[in-house]
Protein backbone atom coordinates (compact mmCIF):
# COMPACT_ATOMS: atom_id res chain seq x y z
CA UNK A 1 0.00 0.00 0.00
CA UNK A 2 1.68 3.18 -0.94
CA UNK A 3 1.72 5.81 2.15
CA UNK A 4 -0.30 9.54 1.58
CA UNK A 5 1.66 12.41 1.98
CA UNK A 6 -0.75 15.92 2.65
CA UNK A 7 1.11 18.92 1.05
CA UNK A 8 0.08 22.07 2.26
CA UNK A 9 1.69 25.26 0.92
CA UNK A 10 1.35 28.74 -1.22
CA UNK A 11 -0.36 31.60 -1.18
CA UNK A 12 -4.09 32.67 -2.20
CA UNK A 13 -2.29 33.22 -5.84
CA UNK A 14 -2.28 30.23 -7.77
CA UNK A 15 1.12 29.38 -8.82
CA UNK A 16 2.74 31.36 -5.92
CA UNK A 17 7.05 30.15 -5.56
CA UNK A 18 6.00 28.60 -1.92
CA UNK A 19 3.17 26.16 -4.01
CA UNK A 20 5.36 25.53 -6.43
CA UNK A 21 7.89 24.79 -4.41
CA UNK A 22 5.66 22.19 -2.26
CA UNK A 23 4.54 20.83 -5.92
CA UNK A 24 8.12 20.20 -6.87
CA UNK A 25 8.15 17.97 -3.27
CA UNK A 26 5.35 16.18 -4.17
CA UNK A 27 6.16 15.22 -7.36
CA UNK A 28 9.19 13.40 -5.98
CA UNK A 29 7.17 12.09 -3.48
CA UNK A 30 5.19 10.56 -5.89
CA UNK A 31 8.21 9.24 -8.14
CA UNK A 32 9.33 7.85 -4.71
CA UNK A 33 5.96 5.86 -4.94
CA UNK A 34 3.70 7.95 -2.53
CA UNK A 35 0.26 8.92 -2.90
CA UNK A 36 -0.37 12.60 -3.12
CA UNK A 37 -2.99 14.96 -2.10
CA UNK A 38 -2.06 18.93 -2.40
CA UNK A 39 -4.06 21.94 -0.22
CA UNK A 40 -2.85 24.94 -1.83
CA UNK A 41 -4.05 28.46 -2.48
CA UNK A 42 -8.10 27.98 -3.18
CA UNK A 43 -7.93 25.38 -0.83
CA UNK A 44 -6.44 27.16 1.43
CA UNK A 45 -9.10 29.76 2.02
CA UNK A 46 -10.85 28.10 5.29
CA UNK A 47 -12.55 30.13 7.94
CA UNK A 48 -10.13 31.09 10.95
CA UNK A 49 -9.82 27.90 13.18
CA UNK A 50 -12.04 28.08 16.26
CA UNK A 51 -11.80 25.31 18.43
CA UNK A 52 -15.31 25.95 19.99
CA UNK A 53 -17.00 25.24 16.75
CA UNK A 54 -17.45 22.12 16.00
CA UNK A 55 -18.84 21.65 12.81
CA UNK A 56 -16.79 22.76 9.90
CA UNK A 57 -16.82 23.91 5.97
CA UNK A 58 -16.63 20.76 3.56
CA UNK A 59 -13.13 22.55 3.05
CA UNK A 60 -11.85 22.46 6.54
CA UNK A 61 -13.49 18.42 6.71
CA UNK A 62 -11.42 17.66 3.76
CA UNK A 63 -8.69 19.42 4.96
CA UNK A 64 -9.13 17.30 8.49
CA UNK A 65 -9.70 13.94 6.77
CA UNK A 66 -6.42 14.23 4.64
CA UNK A 67 -4.71 14.88 7.81
CA UNK A 68 -6.37 12.03 9.62
CA UNK A 69 -5.31 9.65 6.80
CA UNK A 70 -1.64 11.09 6.48
CA UNK A 71 1.41 9.02 6.58
CA UNK A 72 3.82 12.04 6.33
CA UNK A 73 2.93 15.86 5.33
CA UNK A 74 4.54 18.32 3.64
CA UNK A 75 4.68 22.35 4.65
CA UNK A 76 5.71 24.72 2.01
CA UNK A 77 5.38 28.53 3.45
CA UNK A 78 5.81 31.61 2.36
CA UNK A 79 8.19 34.02 4.64
CA UNK A 80 5.78 36.40 5.55
CA UNK A 81 7.93 39.15 8.28
CA UNK A 82 10.57 36.15 9.02
CA UNK A 83 7.48 33.88 10.04
CA UNK A 84 4.92 31.15 8.78
CA UNK A 85 2.12 33.07 6.99
CA UNK A 86 -0.95 33.35 8.92
CA UNK A 87 -2.61 31.32 6.15
CA UNK A 88 -0.33 28.10 6.53
CA UNK A 89 -0.61 28.62 9.99
CA UNK A 90 -4.97 28.95 10.01
CA UNK A 91 -4.45 25.58 7.84
CA UNK A 92 -1.94 23.56 10.35
CA UNK A 93 -3.96 25.12 13.04
CA UNK A 94 -6.58 22.37 11.82
CA UNK A 95 -4.71 19.59 13.31
CA UNK A 96 -6.16 20.72 16.65
CA UNK A 97 -9.24 18.06 15.47
CA UNK A 98 -7.03 15.04 15.50
CA UNK A 99 -6.31 15.58 19.39
CA UNK A 100 -9.01 13.11 20.75
CA UNK A 101 -7.86 10.55 17.72
CA UNK A 102 -6.16 7.32 18.53
CA UNK A 103 -3.30 8.98 16.78
CA UNK A 104 -3.06 12.32 18.20
CA UNK A 105 -1.89 15.42 15.77
CA UNK A 106 1.11 14.24 13.71
CA UNK A 107 2.52 12.04 16.24
CA UNK A 108 5.20 9.88 15.14
CA UNK A 109 4.67 10.76 11.19
CA UNK A 110 7.33 12.75 9.15
CA UNK A 111 7.36 16.28 8.18
CA UNK A 112 8.66 18.04 5.68
CA UNK A 113 9.24 21.20 6.36
CA UNK A 114 9.88 24.18 3.25
CA UNK A 115 10.26 28.16 3.73
CA UNK A 116 10.11 29.87 1.06
CA UNK A 117 11.07 33.82 1.54
CA UNK A 118 13.24 36.86 -0.60
CA UNK A 119 15.69 36.75 1.63
CA UNK A 120 17.70 34.19 3.19
CA UNK A 121 17.40 35.56 6.79
CA UNK A 122 13.48 35.40 6.56
CA UNK A 123 13.42 31.38 4.81
CA UNK A 124 15.46 30.11 7.57
CA UNK A 125 13.10 31.54 10.04
CA UNK A 126 10.47 30.34 8.63
CA UNK A 127 12.10 26.49 8.50
CA UNK A 128 12.63 26.74 11.52
CA UNK A 129 9.48 27.72 12.50
CA UNK A 130 7.82 24.68 10.70
CA UNK A 131 10.13 22.44 12.27
CA UNK A 132 8.73 23.77 15.96
CA UNK A 133 5.33 23.55 14.87
CA UNK A 134 6.08 20.01 13.48
CA UNK A 135 7.43 19.01 17.11
CA UNK A 136 4.46 20.26 18.67
CA UNK A 137 2.20 18.65 16.85
CA UNK A 138 4.30 15.21 17.89
CA UNK A 139 5.78 15.41 14.25
CA UNK A 140 9.33 14.03 13.05
CA UNK A 141 10.52 16.59 10.87
CA UNK A 142 13.09 15.27 8.15
CA UNK A 143 16.67 15.52 8.83
CA UNK A 144 16.08 17.89 5.65
CA UNK A 145 14.36 20.81 5.68
CA UNK A 146 14.51 23.34 3.03
CA UNK A 147 15.16 27.08 3.28
CA UNK A 148 14.70 28.45 -0.17
CA UNK A 149 15.44 31.94 -1.38
CA UNK A 150 13.44 33.27 -4.57
CA UNK A 151 15.84 34.75 -7.09
CA UNK A 152 16.43 36.06 -10.03
CA UNK A 153 18.54 33.25 -11.40
CA UNK A 154 16.32 30.28 -9.19
CA UNK A 155 12.76 31.37 -10.05
CA UNK A 156 12.03 32.33 -13.75
CA UNK A 157 8.23 33.16 -14.85
CA UNK A 158 6.66 31.46 -12.31
CA UNK A 159 8.84 28.35 -12.05
CA UNK A 160 12.23 26.65 -9.94
CA UNK A 161 14.80 26.89 -13.11
CA UNK A 162 18.16 26.35 -10.77
CA UNK A 163 18.74 22.89 -10.59
CA UNK A 164 20.49 23.03 -6.65
CA UNK A 165 16.90 24.46 -5.96
CA UNK A 166 15.14 21.71 -7.64
CA UNK A 167 17.09 18.77 -5.89
CA UNK A 168 16.50 20.36 -2.58
CA UNK A 169 13.09 20.38 -3.18
CA UNK A 170 13.04 17.08 -3.94
CA UNK A 171 15.38 15.89 -1.16
CA UNK A 172 12.38 16.86 0.97
CA UNK A 173 9.63 15.18 -0.53
CA UNK A 174 11.78 12.28 -0.83
CA UNK A 175 12.86 12.02 2.52
CA UNK A 176 9.32 12.45 3.49
CA UNK A 177 7.92 9.22 1.57
CA UNK A 178 11.09 7.31 2.30
CA UNK A 179 10.44 7.74 6.07
CA UNK A 180 6.40 7.05 5.88
CA UNK A 181 7.03 4.13 4.14
CA UNK A 182 9.38 2.76 6.53
CA UNK A 183 6.65 3.88 9.30
CA UNK A 184 3.52 3.69 7.66
CA UNK A 185 2.42 -0.55 8.40
CA UNK A 186 3.19 0.37 12.31
CA UNK A 187 1.11 3.58 12.26
CA UNK A 188 -1.70 1.80 9.96
CA UNK A 189 -1.70 -0.68 12.85
CA UNK A 190 -1.97 1.61 16.35
CA UNK A 191 -4.34 3.34 14.39
CA UNK A 192 -6.81 0.52 13.76
CA UNK A 193 -6.02 -0.93 17.06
Amino acid sequence: MKPLIVGVGGTLRPGSSSETALQLALEAARKSGAETVSFAARDLQLPYYDPSVHERTKGQQRLVDAFRRADGVLIASPGYHGAVSGLIKNAIDHVEDLAGDRRVYFSDIPVGCIGVAYGSQAATSVLHNLRTIAHALRGVPTPYGAAIVVGESSYIHGRWVDPATRERLALVGTQVTALATALAPRLRRSRSA
